[in-house]
């Protein structure tokens, strides 16, 4: 479908108008899912007019479906522009599968012979608290 909008508008880009146009008229003949990774990775001029364009496919569509993942910060932002629409659901890991997480990452590392113990004990230490805060 979208080389067929491609070819019917000369072959220029699509704007996002179109997009949302042509989304909206896929999806509401079947039932879609949209997921989006890392939504708070984006500028967030650009997190707004994503998350415009998905309430406006959602109206043409209410089959539409849509998942978002990101840091709890966008969580506001989601349902502002997709309210009554929007669960948000937190998930965070524990500190046990941080740990396990990083000490299989050092045992995987091909360069672990450069690394002291005592190094190897501060970054287990730290990591999992900063990583617990993201």
């Amino acid at each position: 479908m979208f080389q067929e909008q491609k070819k019917i508008i000369g072959g220029r880009r699509l704007r996002l108008p179109e997009i949302v146009k042509m989304l909206g008229s896929l999806s509401s003949s079947r039932r879609t899912f949209f997921c989006l990774d890392a939504l708070d990775e984006c500028a967030a001029a650009d997190q707004a007019k994503i998350l415009i364009s998905l309430r406006e496919i959602i109206k043409m569509s209410r089959a539409t479906r849509v998942f978002i993942t990101g840091r709890p910060h966008i969580a506001g932002e989601v349902e502002n522009h997709l309210p009554g629409g929007a669960a948000v659901i937190s998930i965070s890991p524990r500190r046990d599968e941080i740990i396990h997480y990083v000490r299989r990452k050092l045992a995987e590392d091909s360069t672990s012979h450069e690394m002291d113990k005592g190094l190897e004990a501060e970054i287990m230490r730290k990591l999992p608290e900063t990583v617990s805060e993201m």
